[in-house]
């Protein structure tokens, strides 16, 4: 955070009178956190992520990936990565909870011919054999249990064909970053934005606190996650059947060293002659 993020910060925190809109302790509906209200700002929140810089690499992998096959994507949402992947020509198939997100998806050039399910992706299944799977954005640590977790995998092996390849992008655990006795990260300090992460390291899991200030207001959106180490995500692909391929520290193919913050890892169903 820089000096400037500070003055800011607290000129904001002085004068702000705050107007909560809090998920995590409220009554969640059948689109869970991402509800109407979030998926109407959910593009503009996250504009950095559909930057075409930050697209591109990850539809140029996937499609690889794929070939000829079809991919399936876990948590489609509003369709950063599904839309310009099936412009590639990949038959894309969507798994999501919420259907306000899949409202905006199909909103979108080419997302009414996006096959998509409405349902939780740990335990949804959908007809076909896929090449490739995949998990962007953080999205596993949605599922708040190792159980829930597990269940993805099993799912995602059950989807896929011998050879076919499941794709997790998420941040390696940032407790280093964690002063002694400290359990809050922030991470995004603007003028119009915080971000906080608040780790329950006893039970591997954190809060994403997301404040936005609008028209002297302040609206947070507090979310739940289960943080989840590579190693831990190896042995869960293991009891589904699957192996790691490859791991990088991102989707240019970087390497995974001790300093990544987070991973694009690919592991790989067995032939049938390796079960």
């Amino acid at each position: 955070m820089t000096r400037s993020d500070t003055k800011a910060a607290r000129g904001q925190r002085e004068t702000t009178s705050l107007v909560v809109h809090d998920l995590l302790g409220g009554e969640l509906g059948a689109d869970g956190f991402f509800d109407e209200d979030v998926a109407a700002r959910y593009d503009e929140s996250s504009a950095a992520m559909f930057d075409p810089a930050a697209v591109e690499p990850v539809v140029d992998l996937l499609a690889e990936l794929a070939g000829d096959g079809r991919a399936l994507e876990l948590g489609i949402g509003t369709g950063r990565i599904a839309l310009p992947l099936a412009r590639r020509g990949v038959a894309v198939h969507g798994i999501e909870l919420s259907r306000a997100m899949v409202a905006r998806l199909r909103e979108k050039p080419g997302g009414a011919e996006i096959g998509v399910t409405i349902g939780d992706f740990a335990t949804t299944t959908v007809d076909g054999t896929f090449s490739v799977a995949y998990l962007v954005f953080n999205t596993i640590m949605n599922l708040t249990t190792q159980a829930a977790q597990v269940a993805c995998f099993r799912n995602v092996a059950a989807h896929l064909g011998p050879g076919g390849r499941f794709v997790v992008e998420v941040g390696v655990p940032g407790l280093r970053r964690l002063p002694p006795g400290e359990t809050v990260h922030p991470f995004h300090f603007g003028e119009t934005r915080w971000g906080l992460d608040e780790y329950d390291v006893a039970n591997q899991g954190l809060v994403s606190h997301h404040v936005e200030f609008v028209d002297g207001a302040a609206r947070r959106l507090s979310i739940p996650f289960r943080y989840v180490w590579p190693s831990e995500l190896d042995l869960m692909a293991q009891l589904a059947g699957m192996r790691l391929r490859d791991r990088w520290s991102g989707w240019s193919r970087e390497p995974f060293t001790s300093e990544s913050e987070l991973h694009v890892s690919v592991w790989e169903t067995l032939a049938t002659d390796e079960g």
